[in-house]
Parts: structure tokens; C-alpha cells; sequence
């Protein structure tokens, strides 16, 4: 008994180290080679994964918010705000800004993640080293105007040698240098002030003409200035807008762009179900009534997909056109910004 007891023990104490041995061995195996790493990775990804989103746009308002497009209907109405909650941004800062350059050089900064603006200062930025990519042209219809001085230049033509106000780095000073070119007035003078500025400097006389858009040229043109020219006739100069995002923010978030244009068609649905209250919405930002609106800013130029070919031939040619003229640093190939 006690013999085979010793026995039975003995190949019993085999067998379970041998079952223990190969339950280490399958353990160890599984940790090699199992999805374990990746999860920890992934851990660690949606740690990182930012809570806050800080994004900015041009043009300062009572409302807070974009004046404008899907992405001022999404903020004021909090569409984009819920959308982006639901992937983990629980809180979205805005920040006005009373022009592109700005804008990017707050984004090249670190105080801002992404925004919207126009095309010119985004590519410029870019040029320049900004690392950002594009990821939207909400708009491809921003239309540029230059006015003259009450009795003062009655064509382009006469700008030769005079002054005009513009604001540096926007997709008004590509307008305006292009207009020149095209009507090969050589010799002027650009200066830079913003649009508030520039109007009182027109008003005195201190200025020859200025470039303005949207409600401000409405303005100028109900208070009698001079229109010499406007973009609806040089279809190769009128500007876009563009989304961009910091590569920053990208590292940590993916997933965001296609989140971002996700919410923001969501918006534009909701808008297009609304549009008698959405362009009250606008008017009010912006100080004007719901028929001057209709008229500048459209529902129908609203893009509902992220980017469009006219849309990218148009922001191609605004960086060529900003490299030869050396506004912007140096080419690059718009593939390495443009992320679709």
C-alpha cells in the first residue's frame, strides 16, 4: 500500500508540474504574442487623448461663435459641441480673431488646436514652417473688394504710385496684389491696417483705396465709395476658407478630422432645415439684416463635403501665385497638406 501509495504520489507530483509547467509556458506564450501590448498601448493612447478642443475663427462678434457657414450654426446651436462629446471632448474653447495671421500665430503657438480662416494665411503659415494640415474648405466664395476715396482714382489704373490700405497676410492683400498685376500697375504702395482702420484712413483721405469684404463692403458701397473692382470678375482670384489642425493635436487625436467633418455636415443639415433662422442668426453677428446675407453669403455656397476639385485647383493656385510672389517663404507640395 504504502509502496504503491509512494508510487501513485510520485508520478502524481510528475504529471502536475508538467500541467503547471505548460500553463507557464501558455501564459508566457499568450503575453508574447497576444493583443496585451497593443492593449496597454491603446491605454495609453486614450489617455493622451485630449478632453479640450481650442479652436478659433475670424471675425469678433457678440455671439462668440463663427458668424457664419455650418460651423457658426453648429456652435450656436450646440450640434458640434454634442457630436465631439461623444468622442471625448468634453469641453470646446473659441477664440475670435480680427484676422488670419493671428489666428496661425496662435496656432503655431500651442494656444490653439485647430480653427477656421482663409486660404492665404493658412498657406502662408504653412510656407513658413506651421505644422498643420488641412482638413476642410468649408467655403470656396470668399470675394474680395477694393474701393477708392471719394473723388479720388476712377479705374484701377489710376492706383499707379498711390496707397492702399490692406490687411497683411489675408486673402484680401492676394486679391488685391493679383488685380494689380493682371492691370500691370506697377507702382504702389500697400499698407497694413484692419478693416475698422483702414476705413477711417479712407474716410480722411490719408489712404488712396482699401480692400474690405462681406457686410463692410455692403457698407461702403451704400455710403457712396468708389467700387473700382471686385472678385466675381477674376474667377482666379477669389479666396477659400480653410480648416486646419495642429499636428499636435493629431498626434493625440487621430480620429479628429473625420469626426470634425462628420459633425459639421450634421450641422449643415440641421441648417438647411432652418435657413429663414439661420441667416437671422448670421445677420445678427454680424450687424446687418437677413437680405444682405442672402446676398454676400449664400446657404447654396456652403460646401457639404470636405473638399472639393474647384475648391482645391482654387487653393493650388493661391499658393503658387503667393510663392512667386515671394508672400509665401517657400513651395511646397499641397499633397503633404491637404489630409483627406
Amino acid at each position: 500500500m504504502k509502496t504503491t501509495h509512494r508510487k501513485n504520489t510520485k508520478h502524481g507530483r510528475f504529471w502536475k508540474s508538467a500541467v503547471i509547467l505548460a500553463g507557464l509556458l501558455a501564459v508566457i506564450v499568450v503575453q508574447g504574442c497576444s493583443p496585451s501590448k497593443r492593449t496597454g498601448d491603446a491605454a495609453e493612447a486614450a489617455a493622451d487623448k485630449p478632453t479640450v478642443l481650442n479652436y478659433g475663427y475670424i471675425g469678433i462678434n457678440k455671439l462668440n461663435v463663427p458668424s457664419s457657414g455650418a460651423e457658426g450654426w453648429g456652435f450656436h446651436k450646440g450640434i458640434i459641441q454634442e457630436e465631439l462629446k461623444k468622442h471625448g471632448i468634453a469641453q470646446v474653447n473659441l477664440t475670435g480673431f480680427p484676422n488670419g495671421p493671428d489666428q496661425t500665430e496662435s496656432l503655431v503657438s500651442g494656444r490653439l488646436d485647430a480653427g477656421s480662416l482663409g486660404d492665404t494665411p493658412a498657406i502662408i503659415a504653412y510656407a513658413s514652417g506651421a505644422k498643420t494640415r488641412l482638413i476642410s474648405q468649408p467655403s470656396t466664395y470668399s470675394i474680395g473688394y477694393l474701393f477708392a476715396k471719394k473723388g479720388g482714382a476712377k479705374s484701377i489704373k489710376d492706383l499707379e504710385g498711390k496707397t492702399i490700405a490692406i490687411q497683411k497676410g489675408s486673402f484680401m492683400h492676394r486679391y488685391v496684389v493679383g488685380l494689380l498685376k493682371q492691370e500691370g500697375v506697377k507702382d504702389y504702395k500697400l499698407v497694413h491696417m484692419l478693416i475698422p482702420d483702414a476705413q477711417a484712413a479712407l474716410a480722411r483721405g490719408d489712404v488712396d483705396a482699401l480692400t474690405n469684404n462681406g457686410v463692410q463692403a455692403m457698407k461702403q458701397i451704400d455710403e457712396g465709395y468708389p467700387l473700382l473692382d471686385d472678385a466675381t470678375k477674376h474667377p482666379d482670384l477669389i479666396g477659400t476658407s480653410a480648416t486646419v489642425v495642429s499636428d499636435a493635436f493629431l498626434a493625440k487625436f487621430p480620429d479628429f478630422p473625420k469626426i470634425w467633418n462628420e459633425a459639421r455636415k450634421k450641422a449643415l443639415d440641421d441648417l438647411k432645415q432652418h435657413e429663414d433662422e439661420y441667416y437671422q442668426f448670421v445677420a445678427d453677428a454680424q450687424g446687418t439684416t437677413p437680405e444682405v446675407i442672402k446676398k454676400i453669403s449664400p446657404i447654396s455656397e456652403i460646401k457639404d463635403t470636405p473638399f472639393t476639385d474647384d475648391g482645391l485647383k482654387l487653393i493650388e493656385g493661391t499658393k503658387d501665385f503667393l510663392v512667386e510672389e515671394k508672400l509665401a517663404k517657400k513651395d511646397f507640395d499641397m499633397n503633404d497638406w491637404v489630409l483627406k
